[in-house]
């Protein structure tokens, strides 16, 4: 069991020796405040609506407020994650050649394509080991889409990396999410991007006042 407690200790371990640096700006906490709203384990629409509507009024765009809509949507990924791992490793106990073979002409080039070389996809693999060889094995044109979708919110520019990487840290930190592979794996791109430790514990902070999820009505 991952407690709230357990994400901030792990938090801090990784913190050591980091200068404390400037907290999140006023339009930096509001957008993080809404992923926590919006995330698939949250679901607070009441939350979603007021952090939007702060967020316009305090000066974000848009654009910049979808953004972090659609990067907060590959969430549900993780899905993919544990469980494509999981399945993986059940097939190759049970000795599935498709597990275990070499890979073929496309599935090499695919791997290639995606994860040879990518500083982050290759972080991805060593925080979940096993994970994308598996899907990649299991469904090549999934494994095409995945890093299709995942990749969106990281082709525009309307808000900075840094800033998405400490969203998608607080996101994963929630009290109804703790995904510590996530949490590990965007703080330490946070701190290459810059990150000081204030920033750090204030998204960390955003994320442990999540809500849980009440669970969505009849429009």
């Amino acid at each position: 069991m991952v407690s709230i407690a357990n994400v901030r200790q792990q938090a801090l371990e990784l913190l050591e020796g980091v200068p404390d640096g400037e907290g999140l700006d006023e339009i930096s906490r509001i957008l993080t405040e809404l992923a926590v709203a919006a995330s698939v384990s949250t679901l607070d629409e009441a939350g979603i609506e007021l952090h939007a509507v702060r967020a316009l009024r305090a000066g974000a765009t848009p654009q910049q407020v979808h953004e972090v809509l659609v990067l907060v949507s590959g969430l549900g990924v993780h899905t993919l994650m544990v469980g494509t791992r999981t399945l993986g490793r059940l097939l190759r106990q049970a000795g599935d050649s498709r597990m275990t073979s070499s890979l073929d002409e496309r599935q090499t080039e695919l791997w290639r394509a995606r994860v040879a070389g990518d500083r982050f996809w290759e972080a991805v693999e060593r925080e979940v080991p096993g994970f994308l060889d598996s899907l990649l094995r299991l469904d090549p044109s999934t494994f095409e889409g995945f890093f299709e979708y995942c990749g969106l919110p990281w082709k525009t520019h309307t808000l900075s990396a840094l800033t998405k990487e400490l969203i998608a840290m607080a996101v994963d930190a929630t009290p109804t999410h703790r995904f510590m592979p996530g949490v590990r794996l965007h703080l330490r791109n946070a701190l290459q991007l810059g990150a000081g430790r204030i920033a750090v514990l204030d998204a960390l902070e955003v994320a442990a006042e999540g809500s849980g999820h009440a669970g969505i009505g009849p429009s």
